[in-house]
């Protein structure tokens, strides 16, 4: 198998910190360009929709969608990331997290690919205000949950939080969320998210 994506996806790294919290090392890692615009023929061989992350597997299709290989990867090493007894919160999370993902990443496409006089200002708004929403939603009802033993739901909302770290900056995603940026503070400290840190 080899993941193909970029360290500067927060997908990719969403992948990249679970088989580093699960001592997945056998996989080797191979950077390849994504783009709305078309990526690398390589991507858009093994992932028609030219996304990352997407996982080669000999003899078999090759998995898209981060999701989709979170959840092959945890039960083909056995991580225990998806347990049975709160399946539905750890989903839940995750999708949370990846919608702020999707909304971040749109955002960083307008800004790097549309011309600055053609930017629509309202749809960008529009996007943070998905992002503020679920930040909201993380900091007044999954807290407990983000606080307990490790999981996916953990993992994919560090990730998205670094990406707005990353990217978005400028937009203070902590302000008047005290409680959800401790708890980032802490999880940013696993050694999973220093060594997938982009730069």
């Amino acid at each position: 198998m080899e993941l193909l994506g970029s360290p500067a996806s927060p997908f990719v790294r969403k992948v990249c910190v679970m088989m580093a919290e699960a001592g997945i090392t056998d996989i080797p890692f191979a950077q390849v360009a994504a783009s709305p615009l078309g990526g690398e023929d390589r991507l858009n061989a093994a992932n028609p929709l030219g996304k990352i992350p997407a996982l080669t597997r000999p003899e078999a299709p090759t998995l898209y969608d981060s999701r989709v290989i979170t959840r092959y990867l945890d039960a083909t090493y056995e991580a225990g990331l998806y347990p049975a007894a709160r399946l539905w919160d750890v989903l839940t999370i995750e999708a949370t997290a990846d919608g702020i993902m999707d909304a971040a990443v749109n955002l960083t496409y307008e800004k790097r690919f549309r011309p600055t006089e053609i930017q629509f200002a309202p749809w960008m708004d529009g996007q943070w205000a998905k992002i503020a929403r679920a930040l909201d939603t993380l900091e007044g009802q999954w807290l407990s949950h983000l606080n307990g033993p490790l999981d996916m739901g953990q993992i994919a909302v560090g990730s998205a939080l670094g990406y707005l770290d990353f990217r978005h900056d400028d937009r203070g995603w902590r302000n008047g969320r005290d409680q959800l940026a401790a708890w980032y503070a802490g999880f940013a400290a696993r050694p999973a998210m220093v060594a997938t840190a982009p730069a």
